[in-house]
């Protein structure tokens, strides 16, 4: 699986990486309103602007992910230990062996012997 995911990520960063090579010229970015109708412009390159939207949209996303997963491995974490704290035996002692029951305990009777 380890194989997979990195090759899916090199594969990720051979096309990014072409895409922003094949789109270097630079662009007018608007980037926020002022008051008297014009922008704060900047120009940047195309695969720059691209990067920077790409990260935008990702990291959130990844950081809800890792927050769900970090919180069931703490939710599993604590279920194992409760399931493991149950199911250890309690420190009683062994149950005492069952009373000797009253036809036990009369003597037993003298063989008799045969009359002549």
């Amino acid at each position: 699986m380890q194989v997979v995911r990195t090759v899916l990520w090199i594969a990720i960063t051979a096309i990014l990486v072409a895409f922003i090579a094949m789109n270097w010229t630079t662009v007018p970015v608007n980037f926020w309103p002022l008051d008297d109708g014009n922008y704060v412009h900047f120009e940047w390159p195309v695969g720059v602007v691209a990067l920077l939207f790409f990260l935008l949209g990702m990291v959130p996303v990844w950081l809800y992910l890792r927050a769900v997963r970090w919180r069931l491995q703490r939710r599993i974490a604590a279920l194992e230990n409760s399931l493991r704290a149950s199911s250890i035996p309690s420190a009683a002692p062994p149950a005492a062996e069952p009373a000797p029951s009253s036809a036990s305990l009369e003597a037993p009777l003298p063989p008799t012997s045969p009359e002549p």
